[in-house]
């Protein structure tokens, strides 16, 4: 016997992977060139030549001290270089024994899941949300996976709704600000009403209700909007973040949890992550991409060609009659799908070679996800095809 549950996951890829693939079939019989692949959050701009440098240089000393194991929890020195690098953008006074480092943002927040969870425990996500979160809560966790509905209008949090989900059982919210798939920060009025919501509902409950920010998305945000540091703001904020984006590292695996000093029961939280890293295998993360994290942590890829492809694809859709929230940050955009049925919507953009993701895999029926972070030339042969998408329905209508 197996565990059917594994066993499900396994034959059952996530819709976003099973679109990429797809693609790659697609691409082998028409030529990648005329596939227009918006399925999966790939960086494809460059990182940062400083990250370059620093592998070499890094590779050309002690062999050992590149590739050998470090502490479970990570490097104590680049934690401390981590640390201080966010203290220098952030105004705190973090040291590295805040810091577990982990093999990306998925890493990240599968450990925090697994330390925080007791049996009969509720973890509430905000839809749209990054389908692994369930995934990571019911079936790597053991808890229960709790969605409140979306605010449409303008994908900031649904507080009316948010107040049925919240009882007792409730260990944990997540956000991802900026969020995939919607790509809209949350505003610093967003963040204040939650955090006067938390703190009222655990006096109420007699517990801490802690908040889980996914930031892997942070520093990709345009037109001068600013992401709000969520532990300045609730005392009981855990940080989830990754390197992949913000460095263009996604096959590298390196991010971090972050446990705040204030947090309730810091000392036991911090524990309980390190003890589900070791249950879960994720101790020692890459020792070298460690290093390379503490050396550029101050920096960023180009974000201004995912900002013109932002452009280009926003004015280009809702010029045709798409109806989207423009983003502020990440590099997706969630746009209504052109009849209620989203999976029926891409599976007709697929006609055209266009592979968008449903948007009921995120919690947001009606709707279609588009990564955009793509070569702009790839945009540009693109918008025709979704006028002709358009024009399919305006004449059926």
């Amino acid at each position: 016997m197996l565990a059917e549950n594994m066993v499900a996951l396994g034959k059952r890829r996530s819709t976003i992977r099973e679109i990429f693939e797809y693609g790659n079939s697609r691409a082998a019989e028409v030529g990648r060139e005329n596939v227009f692949d918006f399925s999966i959050g790939n960086p494809n701009v460059p990182a940062p030549e400083s990250v370059r440098q620093a592998i070499l240089d890094i590779a050309a000393g002690d062999p050992v001290a590149a590739h050998g194991y470090t502490s479970a929890q990570g490097d104590a020195a680049v934690r401390g270089e981590l640390a201080a690098s966010i203290n220098r953008r952030f105004g705190s006074d973090y040291t590295g024994d805040c810091l577990y480092l982990t093999a990306g943002a998925a890493a990240a927040l599968s450990v925090t899941f697994k330390a925080l969870t007791c049996p009969g425990d509720e973890f509430i996500v905000f839809a749209p949300f990054f389908p692994e979160y369930q995934c990571f809560i019911e079936s790597g966790a053991g808890a229960k996976c709790v969605v409140v509905p979306p605010s449409v209008a303008d994908f900031q949090i649904n507080f009316e709704e948010l107040d049925k989900c919240l009882n007792e059982k409730t260990k944990a919210l997540v956000i991802n600000s900026p969020c995939n798939p919607s790509g809209v920060v949350y505003s610093e009025q967003t963040i204040c009403r939650l955090a006067q919501v938390l703190n009222e509902k655990s006096k109420e409950y007699g517990h801490p209700i802690y908040l889980i920010s996914d930031e892997p998305y942070r520093e990709i945000v345009y037109d001068g909007a600013e992401v709000p540091f969520v532990p300045h703001y609730y005392m009981d904020t855990i940080v989830c973040y990754s390197y992949s984006k913000s460095l263009s590292l996604p096959g590298e695996r390196i991010g971090y949890v972050l446990v705040p000093p204030q947090a309730a029961d810091s000392a036991d939280l911090y524990a309980a992550i390190c003890g589900a890293g070791r249950v879960l295998g994720y101790v020692c993360a890459p020792s070298m991409f460690q290093r390379v994290a503490a050396r550029c942590a101050a920096e960023t890829a180009d974000i201004r060609i995912y900002r013109e492809n932002r452009d280009l694809l926003f004015e280009g859709l809702t010029k045709m009659g798409y109806s989207c929230v423009k983003p502020e940050g990440a590099f997706y955009l969630f746009p209504q799908s052109l009849e209620a049925d989203d999976r029926a919507f891409c599976e007709r953009a697929k006609q055209y070679d266009l592979l968008l993701v449903p948007g009921t895999d995120f919690g947001a029926p009606g709707h279609v996800r588009i990564s955009y972070c793509v070569h702009t030339e790839t945009i540009r042969r693109a918008l025709p095809l979704f006028a002709k998408l358009a024009a399919d329905y305006a004449e059926i209508q």
